[in-house]
């Protein structure tokens, strides 16, 4: 899988959700993502490992 910012992905605890893809960090094997669509105050960045992204069902389509 290839991710790059703005890609749009899936997290193995929450497969309901989509989310974008904000930056990668290879230093730590990690990257941050953000709750997708955004809400209307904005959605907060938090790091995930690499292992729980998946690609995004929808983005697939």
């Amino acid at each position: 899988m290839t991710l790059t910012s703005g890609s749009f992905v899936q997290l193995t605890n929450k497969p309901d959700g989509t989310y974008q893809v904000v930056s990668l960090d290879d230093a730590s094997d990690s990257c941050w993502v953000r709750r997708w669509p955004l809400a209307r105050n904005g959605s907060p960045p938090f790091s995930v490992p690499l292992q729980h992204v998946i690609p995004s069902v929808a983005a697939l389509r």
